[in-house]
């Protein structure tokens, strides 16, 4: 079969894209419910007299006391499922259709018989068993990360809960014990011991420690559970699919400037059926989250969409692209049906024609001309001519000169420097000797890194200054880039993408609606911490030719997820521990996503340059 027989028969079977069904929705919310009102049956004690209470007196008192208990459990449980029920889980279904039962009968053994709790219940299961064909959604990648997280999280919540069991029976208080008495009591029995509060009651003393120790034995076990369970990473791309990536690159790199950044290690990757396109990607919050256009054929494309939207259909993610080209966003919302939104312009340089003369140029010529006057000089070279010392002198001067904890960037950022693979980058480097220079770097004060855009083109994907460094340290560096590309062969640069850049330049111009001002004020409001505005201007001052890209997604409403999801990938937003803490806990380190020595070459170069992998 020939590649375009096969594009058109991925045409023609790939399903249009289609929100999900409202019962997995419902089946969530409902099971919310029932896990609050477990809850709430299991801590107030007003809610257990009825005549079911009355003829459960009969029974053993420990046996309704640890059904009490697992009453609170069992809701806490539901809770926790009631997410994955919403995304069709299949684990949690199964989980769901064992609880549910379970829940009724603890409400027999000790609870009122809650007429709603109960219909509820039952009605739930039912439509469970009904509609089990639409929960068939495979679990989400993991790393032992959700372990930590699980503990915190459930250790507050366990310890909010308690401190309502505990305070639940003040008529059956021994003496007057202070609200430090009750926080004491709260952690001894989320380890299984007696506290300072007492009771009168026998029955009431054992539905309090076996609710507290029940949390804190969910606690252990669930946490247990996540630490012990085979380790699935968020994201692997392997030397084997690297390779064929680059294959791919070097026969339609230059189509697509954001292309070489599918060659980031914390990203997965999928094919066609062909092999002849791909898509990189990673799961974030339930976003299946691609960046830029597809690699390779334009003519495969459809296949690796489809593999794509087959992926996200068998996990219930919401798949969704950022920083796509038009002609990429035309393909995917054609053969997917889902819609697309102009984020933003990159900023494209032709070298040939870049020159800094004429009124245009000005502001940018003085502040070169001003900084190399000042002794500053520059040099350009391609990543293979670095000598291994100079390679991890910038890359040692670049992390320290980052102004995060974290190394920010997912759509346009490669996120490593100096790799043996990565020979046909381009970095530009500023130097400047100055007498008595504590700095550790030496005369090294700023550096550009650039990735190839094909054979002739550069895609800016790094741009670090020393602080103490002067004024337009990075103007310097994109110009003596831009002049000596020709001697690179190079006729084409990408500089940083400006988001929402048309919005700017449009809300500024004379003329300009109530509405399209109102927008331009609110983007520049945000500037204040994204650097909407600063980066549209920045990239302004070369003159460029601006290249929109969009977002690609399914429906409006997904859009606040999905802006989560890609706040996120990009590192604005960390969801994850300090990395002074997470070195002490050896569970939640981020192996799988640092797997830049996994290649024998890679290691080789970890060990020459003396940094760990």
């Amino acid at each position: 079969m020939t590649e375009s027989s096969a594009t058109q028969d991925s045409r023609a079977r790939l399903p249009r894209f289609t929100p999900s069904s409202k019962v997995p929705a419902l089946v969530g919310t409902v099971g919310a419910v029932i896990g609050l009102l477990d809850l709430a049956t299991g801590i107030i004690p007003q809610l257990r007299h009825s005549r079911v209470h009355t003829w459960t007196g009969y029974l053993p008192g420990a046996v309704s006391s640890i059904a009490a208990a697992a009453s609170i459990i069992l809701g806490l449980l539901m809770l926790m499922l009631a997410h994955g029920l919403k995304r069709r889980k299949r684990r949690a279904w199964t989980a769901a259709v064992v609880l549910l039962p379970a829940g009724i009968l603890a409400e027999v053994l000790h609870h009122r018989l809650s007429i709603v709790d109960t219909v509820l219940s039952a009605g739930l299961m039912v439509v469970l068993l009904t509609h089990r064909s639409q929960f068939t959604a495979l679990s989400d990648p993991r790393t032992r990360w959700r372990a930590a997280f699980n503990f915190v999280l459930l250790s507050v919540v366990s310890f909010g809960i308690g401190l309502l069991i505990v305070s639940a029976h003040p008529n059956s208080e021994i003496g007057n014990p202070t609200f430090l008495d009750r926080v004491k009591t709260v952690l001894y029995g989320l380890f299984g011991f007696g506290g300072p509060v007492h009771y009168a009651h026998d029955r009431t003393a054992d539905i309090v420690g076996y609710s507290l120790g029940g949390l804190g034995f969910l606690i252990l076990l669930s946490t247990a559970y996540l630490v012990l369970r085979p380790e699935h990473p968020t994201a692997v791309l392997s030397p084997e699919d690297e390779e064929q990536i680059r294959g791919l690159l070097e026969k339609h790199g230059r189509r697509d400037s954001l292309g070489h950044f599918a060659l980031r290690r914390d990203k997965s990757v999928i094919f066609s059926s062909t092999g002849k396109a791909a898509i990189s990607y990673r799961v974030i919050s339930g976003v299946m989250l691609a960046s830029g256009d597809p690699i390779g054929d334009v003519e495969a494309w459809p296949g690796a969409i489809e593999r794509f939207m087959e992926e996200a259909r068998a996990h219930a993610w919401i798949p969704a692209v950022v920083g796509c080209s038009e002609t990429g966003g035309e393909v995917w919302t054609r053969e997917t049906g889902l819609d697309a939104l102009e984020l933003g312009d990159e900023a494209i340089v032709e070298t040939d024609s870049f020159s800094l003369s004429g009124r245009a140029m000005r502001n940018v010529r003085q502040m070169v001309k001003r900084v190399e006057r000042n002794g500053y000089s520059c040099r350009m070279r391609r990543v293979s001519d670095l000598d291994e010392e100079e390679r991890a002198r910038i890359r040692a001067a670049a992390a320290d000169w980052r102004g995060t904890d974290t190394e920010r960037g997912f759509s346009m950022a490669l996120g490593r420097f100096g790799d043996p693979e990565d020979g046909n980058c381009v970095v530009v480097t500023a130097h400047k000797t100055v007498e008595d220079d504590p700095s550790p770097h030496g005369d090294l004060k700023a550096v550009l890194h650039f990735v190839p855009w094909g054979e002739d083109g550069i895609s800016l994907e790094l741009m670090r200054r020393d602080r103490s460094a002067d004024g337009g340290m990075n103007e310097l560096l994109i110009v003596h880039a831009l002049q000596n590309a020709p001697e690179l062969g190079i006729t084409r640069a990408s500089l940083n993408f400006a988001m929402f850049r048309s919005a700017l330049a449009r809300g500024e111009r004379i003329g300009a609606g109530p509405v399209l001002r109102f927008w331009r004020g609110l983007l520049v409001f945000l500037s204040r911490w994204f650097q909407i505005e600063s980066l549209y201007k920045f990239n302004a001052k070369f003159q460029p030719v601006w290249e929109p890209r969009f977002m690609v997604f399914p429906t409006h409403r997904d859009l606040p997820r999905i802006g989560f999801a890609v706040m996120q990938a990009e590192a604005f937003i960390t969801l994850e521990l300090p990395a002074r803490v997470r070195r002490w806990i050896p569970f939640v380190s981020k192996e799988p996503q640092r797997r830049d020595c996994a290649h024998p070459e890679h290691k080789r170069m970890a060990a020459a340059s003396g940094r760990a992998a």
